[in-house]
């Protein structure tokens, strides 16, 4: 696996990322997910929950 990667153009900024990350690594910036690489731990929990599949490893 990888670290998590936002692709900003497709995100909506819905939060639920953000809420089942449990390293806290994701927070929203201006509206959509950001993700502090130094803090992933490369679960995957975001990429199953992003509804709009904004988000890869």
């Amino acid at each position: 696996m990888a670290k998590a990667v936002v692709d900003p153009d497709t995100c909506i900024g819905c939060e639920a990322c953000a809420g089942v990350c449990p390293t806290g690594a994701i927070t929203i910036d201006d509206g959509k997910a950001v993700v502090d690489a130094d803090t992933c731990v490369e679960c995957g929990a975001c990429v199953s929950t992003c509804p709009v599949s904004a988000i890869s490893q």
